[in-house]
């Protein structure tokens, strides 16, 4: 059983930046594939990243790439998204999950959830 709980989310400026954090408890974290996912409004929820249980792995949507970056410190059972240049096209609520599996992006495949954290980005 895992536990996942993210904050960081808030209300930017265009170009601005954001880091959302996702505190994990739980004894298998640093086994885990972890993966941030993001739900606008009348949307259907979308694959952000995701990173390795190492940390050596990542992989982006397109649309993000070269504009946020995903890391894991296992020691403090937490995982990252730095968020920068912003566009309003970002704003969404943002979803820290987590999978035993590796190499995924489907939703369905990923077995804990956070609560999900706002973020808006202001033209």
């Amino acid at each position: 059983q895992v536990q996942l709980v993210e904050s960081g989310g808030g209300l930017v400026q265009a170009g601005g930046s954001l880091r959302l954090s996702c505190v994990a408890s739980g004894h298998t974290f640093s086994r885990y594939t972890m993966a941030w996912f993001r739900q606008a409004p009348g949307k259907e929820r979308e694959f952000v990243g995701r990173v390795s249980w190492s940390g050596g792995t990542t992989y982006y949507r397109d649309s993000v790439k070269g504009r946020f970056t995903i890391s894991r410190d296992n020691a403090k059972n937490t995982v990252y998204l730095q968020m920068n240049s912003l566009k309003p096209e970002d704003t969404a609520v943002y979803y820290c999950a987590a999978s035993e599996r590796t190499f995924i992006t489907d939703s369905r495949l990923y077995d804990y959830w956070g609560q999900g954290t706002q973020v808006t980005v202001s033209s």
